[in-house]
Order: C-alpha cells, then structure tokens, then sequence
C-alpha cells in the first residue's frame, strides 16, 4: 500500500459542468463534464508545491476505464462506478440524471471510484489508469489498442460455463450466494431508508403547518401573540430544515450504494472462474476422448458405440498404415493436450490464488465502510431526533411565559 498512487498523488474531481454537443451519430446531446484535478505529492520543503494538472471527462470515459479494468484483471473485484441515473430515490428528489444534487453526488462517487482505483495495490500501476488521469487527448485510441475488448466473455459463454461446469469450487459458490445477499439485503434497506424519509419529510411539513396555524392566531391574540409567534417561527426553521437533511442522508445511501454495485462485481469474479473452470473441464475430457480414440486404434477394438465405428464395419477396416498414421497424429494431439490442461491447471491455481487474496482484501475494506457509513447515519438520526426534542422544548418554553 506505501507504492499506491494514491500515496503518490492528490486526485480529485473538483467540478461538474453541464455540456452540449454531438454523438457518434452526430445527433446533438446535453451532457456532464467532469474537472479531474491531480497533484504529486513531494517531499520538497514548506511552502513548494507541485502544480495542478487538470483534464475533463465525461461518464462514459469513466465506463470504459472500468471495462478495461474489468477485463484486463478478471480476478479482481474492481470498485464499481456510482450511478449513471438516480434509483431507489424518496419521490420528492429528482431522478433526473442532469439534476444539480445528483450530479454533484455523482461528482463524488466518481472522485471516490478514482481514489479506490489509486488504493488498490495492482490497479493502481495500470498505464492505462494513469493515463486516464494525465492524458485528455488520445486516451480512448490508448484504451481500444489493448484490445481488451477481444478479451471480454460473451453472456451466452458465462451463462453456458455456470450451467454446465461438473465441479465448482465450493468458495467461489459461495461468495455467489453471498453477493446475491448482499445485494438483495441493501436494496431493501434502501427501499426502507425512501420510505422513512418519505414519512419524515410529511412529519416535517407538519411543523410547518403548526408554525403557519401559530402566527396566524397570534396576530388575534394581544397577551399571547408573542409567545404563539415565537413557538411558530421555531416551529418553521424546523420544517424548513428537511430538504438540506434528506439531501444530506442521500449522501449515506449512495455509501450503501456503492456495495449493491459492489455485489456485482463479486460475482463477476465467481463468473470468470466458472468460466475457467470449464475451459478445464473441456479441456480434461477432450483429452480422455483422444487417449480412447487412440487405445481403440492400438487395439483394434471400440468400446462404444460410434458411427465411426459402425462405417468401418460396413465399408472394410483401414489399412495398418492408416491406421498408424492417425495413431501418430492423436499421440501428437494428447501431448498437446496434456500440456494445455497442465497450463490451464496452473492458469487457475494462480487465478484462486490472486482472487483470493483480492476477496479478503475487499471484504476488510467492506467491514470497515459499511461500519463507518451505518454508525454515521445513526448518528444523524440521533442528532434530528434531538432538535425535533429542542424544537418542541423552546416552543414549551414560549407557551409558559404567555
């Protein structure tokens, strides 16, 4: 963690700016910039600074960074980008992707998706991932020449390899259980969390109600009209202050956020080792058919039912020439293929062994965040529970002295 960039380097992304221009279809289209700012961090004495480097991305740039990552280090859980568009949102809060608090949201979890890349011990020395952050023109054509794209797995491919695989490794099976979970268990939480601050902010627009109620009847009343004004303004600070709270418990979903998107990939690690896994498999049985094959050539006998077998007994046996030049062709195909099952055993030994060690690594990291983010929204309902006390304790106070 000492050689991580982000010891290295400050990145930020310090500005969100509202864009227009042209597609790849040359069709016109609003968008948002993002304002990448980074900095070296020297150890030159006080007062010397390095100077800022600065760059503008778009979202889709941040989609392909994670692509490539994606692809390129399969048996990594790579961190999750926050939300193209706003979900699991209490209604009174646009969805709408170019709204300035979600786009100032997003502006944050896209900073906090650049910082988890520059922790992480590996994905931190990519070239590409540097680049992303010092190299504005001719970034995409660096990323397209990796090639990365050829590399991807197909849907159909996973979903085959999950379906037919013979021997799973019980780990990874269950780590796909538990993303399922996880990502089942948060988004019911936040569907509670939308919910509750749907109530909360009618509780809040209630006081509203009684501070209007209030001065209305203060302004009848001669011996009681300060007290009731002064209960009412309370009364209206308290239900003005809602919308910057819901905005700010906002903030902690997007935390929660971030591990429902985190469940995902979890599972595309446990995807990519049933997909190794099957290449193995495959692998490992192609070769006991050549080594059958081969036997059944040296011998002269079948020992199953085959049309090869059933067309050699209708137009004559081959000739002993025949049938050692096929014996030597198979003998060259089972070495062959005995060396790609030894590479693809090793292939996957080293595959269990880096994603292993990335899981944990994660799941530590996991533990410490949704700790930090729960105790923290406690800590925020704790504290308004306590000003809806003060509130109702001053208005106490102003109907005593009327």
């Amino acid at each position: 963690m000492e050689d991580c960039l982000a010891k290295k380097m400050e990145i930020t992304v310090s500005e969100a700016e509202k864009r227009t221009g042209r597609n790849a279809m040359n069709i016109q289209e609003t968008y948002t910039a993002y304002l990448i700012e980074t900095r070296a961090v020297e150890s030159q004495s006080e007062g010397q600074c390095a100077p800022v480097e600065s760059l503008w991305r778009r979202y889709s740039e941040f989609e392909l960074l994670r692509n490539y990552l994606s692809v390129t280090y399969p048996h990594i859980v790579v961190p999750p980008l926050p939300e193209k568009r706003a979900d699991f949102v209490w209604h009174k809060l646009s969805a709408d992707n170019m709204d300035p608090d979600f786009v100032e949201r997003r502006r944050i979890g896209l900073e906090n998706f650049l910082l988890r890349v520059a922790s992480h011990p590996v994905l931190c020395q990519d070239r590409i991932f540097y680049a992303f952050l010092m190299q504005e023109a001719g970034w995409k054509e660096m990323v397209n020449e990796t090639g990365f794209q050829l590399k991807a797995d197909s849907r159909l491919k996973a979903l085959n390899a999950t379906f037919r695989v013979k021997n799973p490794d019980k780990r990874f099976t269950e780590l796909k259980h538990y993303s399922d979970e996880l990502q089942s268990v948060i988004s019911h939480l936040l569907r509670v969390r939308a919910r509750v601050a749907d109530r909360l902010y009618g509780v809040y627009k209630v006081h509203g109600n009684y501070g209007r109620v209030f001065s209305e009847w203060s302004a009848i009343e001669k011996e009681m009209g300060d007290g009731l004004q002064s209960a009412g303004h309370h009364m209206d600070v308290y239900a003005a202050s809602i919308d910057d709270i819901l905005e700010e418990e906002e903030h902690y979903a997007d935390q929660l956020k971030e591990y429902l998107f985190y469940a995902e990939a979890l599972r595309a690690v446990c995807r990519k080792h049933e997909l190794m896994q099957y290449d193995l498999e495959m692998a490992a049985q192609d070769l006991t058919s050549k080594k059958q094959q081969c036997e059944e050539l040296a011998t002269g006998t079948v020992r199953t039912f085959s049309l090869k077998g059933m067309t050699s007994k209708l137009f004559g046996q081959e000739t002993p020439e025949q049938r050692e030049a096929k014996i030597k062709v198979l003998e060259e195909q089972i070495q062959e293929g005995e060396e790609q099952l030894k590479s693809k055993n090793l292939e996957g030994r080293d595959f269990v062994k880096s994603a292993w060690a990335d899981i944990e690594r994660f799941k530590e990291q996991k533990n410490h965040d949704l700790k930090e983010a729960l105790i923290s929204y406690a800590v925020m309902q704790i504290s308004m529970c306590k000003k809806g006390i003060q509130v109702w304790t001053n208005a106490k106070e102003c109907f005593s002295k009327m």
